[in-house]
């Protein structure tokens, strides 16, 4: 069940999650700035579907998607591009450019424990130094993960308050989306989060939603889960309205899972027509190929084989009630140490190449 949350794959600086999602894609502040004096680079186009050019030529540093396509900020110095780097410096080009897939994408920076403050800082001034927007992940809410992979979060209510103040005037008066706390409330739905604890973090969800709102050009989407997950929408509604759904600006689905793009906007429109026609985000990093097989598998959504890069990021998505395709999950790295994976969250050059091979 609560397979499908863990989804993500990189925790950040507070260890494994069950998703693995989490933030450990960021380099932190320092690799943030230092990415600032790149952003003038020129757009690195699309590259190609084969490690096989003859030509064995290896891109660059990763320019800035077109605006109207995306508006949001590609990290020249994320861990797809150091990796595109290091394929370079090896001889191995066919595999830099199909890394280069993951590389020239704007991909969501997941803010740590240690420093909100500085991270958040850093990543929205490299973004708006290139006349972009920063795209973020809050994910340190207590009881986080229920144990799982991804475990771990704030000590308690205040710590998570002082944390995100720390975001809040990292991020300042800067054009900022954030995903606010992947899987807060489908393990409260599911009930992997125990009951004593529902109280608190609907509070803290709803201040976190009030506070963000209030910077001058943020918007916040929370998380509603999946429809392989959460199957009924409804479960969801309220949920929804007891974080704060009316003062967010939507609600994102499939964070860091594999469930196609047809499937969560069908549930999406469900769900919206429910909580006053709310727009939502899809992440679609990895679901190019849909989900793993069931089978007998009770962790088929723990870095199945054979899954592919999906829709790149963009906000013309057709419809008016998605706002956005989004890679919230960060591309190639682990769900968590299954399936001979590393830790949640660690980068996995072998993964990140099968997702790029495999992606249409």
């Amino acid at each position: 069940m609560y397979g499908n949350l863990r989804r993500m794959a990189g925790v950040g600086p507070t260890g494994g999650s069950r998703d693995g999602r989490r933030r450990s894609a960021h380099a932190g502040v320092a690799s943030a700035r230092a990415a600032v004096g790149a952003l003038t680079l020129l757009l690195v186009a699309g590259c190609s579907s084969s490690g096989s050019d003859s030509d064995g030529s290896v891109p660059g540093k990763p320019g800035q998607r077109p605006k109207a396509v995306t508006p949001f900020w590609v990290n020249p110095d994320s861990k797809a591009a150091r990796q595109v780097s290091a394929y370079g410096k090896d001889g191995k080009s066919g595999d830099a450019r199909l890394v280069n897939k993951i590389a020239t994408q704007p991909v969501a920076e997941w803010i740590g424990i240690d420093d909100p403050q500085g991270e958040a800082r850093g990543f929205t001034e490299a973004a708006a130094k290139a006349d972009r927007e920063a795209l973020l992940v809050l994910y340190n809410i207590p009881h986080r993960d229920c144990g799982s992979y991804s475990k771990g979060g704030a000590a308690d209510g205040n710590a998570y308050r002082s944390w995100l103040d720390g975001v809040l005037k990292g991020i300042g008066d800067r054009a900022t989306t954030v995903i606010l706390e992947p899987d807060a409330l489908p393990h409260i739905e599911d009930k992997c989060t125990p009951q004593q604890f529902h109280e608190e973090r609907y509070a803290l969800l709803t201040e976190a939603v009030g506070k963000l709102k209030a910077l001058p050009h943020t918007k916040v989407y929370l998380d509603a889960g999946n429809p392989h997950w959460i199957k009924d929408a409804g479960r969801m509604v309220e949920p929804l309205k007891r974080a704060g759904i009316d003062r967010a600006d939507g609600f994102a689905l499939n964070i860091s899972n594999y469930q196609t793009t047809a499937e969560n906007t069908k549930y999406g429109k469900k769900l919206s027509a429910m909580v006053g026609g709310k727009p939502f985000v899809i992440d679609t990093s990895r679901n190019g190929n849909g989900p793993a097989p069931g089978g007998d598998d009770p962790e088929n959504w723990c870095n199945p084989p054979g899954r592919a890069l999906g829709t790149p990021p963009t906000t013309k998505t057709g419809d008016s009630q998605i706002a956005a395709y989004l890679w919230i999950k960060r591309p190639g790295e682990s769900d968590g140490t299954c399936k001979g994976g590393p830790k949640a969250g660690t980068w996995w050059p072998k993964y990140a190449l099968g997702l790029a091979d495999s992606a249409k």
